[in-house]
C-alpha cells in the first residue's frame, strides 16, 4: 500500500499514469554505491508500475543487487505537474514479450515499426521490472504558471 500525498488525490495519481505517456525515469544503485538514472517506458497497473528491458541491461544487474528505486513521471512543458516516488522492483522473466508489446503500443501505437521489430526479436530475451511504490509525492503548478509561457522571447 503507498502512501500518497501532494496535489492529487490516489485516483488523480492513477489517472495521471494511465493517461500519460511520458517515459518514467528510475533511479537506482549500482554495487559500488553510486546511483544510477534510466529513462524507460511504463504502464500503470493494479497499483503498480510496470516496465521491461533487455535481460542482459546493466539496471538488471543493479536491480538484482539491490531492488530499491526511485522514480519520476512529470511534464516537459509548462504548466509542469508530476508524480515521484520511491518502491522496490521486483524482476521476472517477460517470457512472452506481454509487458513490451502493451508498452509498444501504447508509446508507439502499435508493433509495425523497425523498433518493435528488433525489440521483439526472438533472440532477445526481455525482463519485466514491476514497481511496488510505498511512497508517491504528486505536484501540479498549473494554477500558479497559468499565465507562463515556454516562449519568452
Amino acid at each position: 500500500m503507498s502512501d500518497f500525498r501532494g496535489a492529487w488525490s490516489e485516483s488523480e495519481v492513477e489517472t495521471f499514469f494511465q493517461e500519460t505517456t511520458i517515459p518514467i525515469r528510475l533511479a537506482t544503485q549500482r554495487p559500488d554505491g553510486s546511483l544510477w538514472l534510466v529513462t524507460l517506458w511504463y504502464r500503470y497497473r493494479e497499483g503498480t508500475l510496470e516496465c521491461a528491458t533487455g535481460a542482459n541491461a546493466a539496471l538488471v544487474r543493479f536491480l538484482r543487487n539491490d531492488p530499491a528505486v526511485a522514480f519520476e513521471v512529470s511534464t516537459n512543458d509548462v504548466p509542469y505537474r508530476g508524480v515521484r516516488g520511491n518502491g522496490t522492483a521486483t524482476l521476472a522473466p517477460d517470457t512472452d514479450k506481454t509487458v513490451l508489446r502493451a508498452l509498444l503500443e501504447r508509446y508507439l501505437g502499435g508493433t509495425d515499426s523497425a523498433l518493435a521489430t528488433w525489440l521483439l526479436d526472438d533472440d532477445r530475451e526481455e525482463i519485466r521490472i514491476r514497481i511496488d511504490p510505498h511512497e508517491i509525492y504528486s505536484w501540479d503548478y498549473s494554477e500558479r504558471m497559468a499565465d507562463s509561457s515556454e516562449d519568452t522571447a
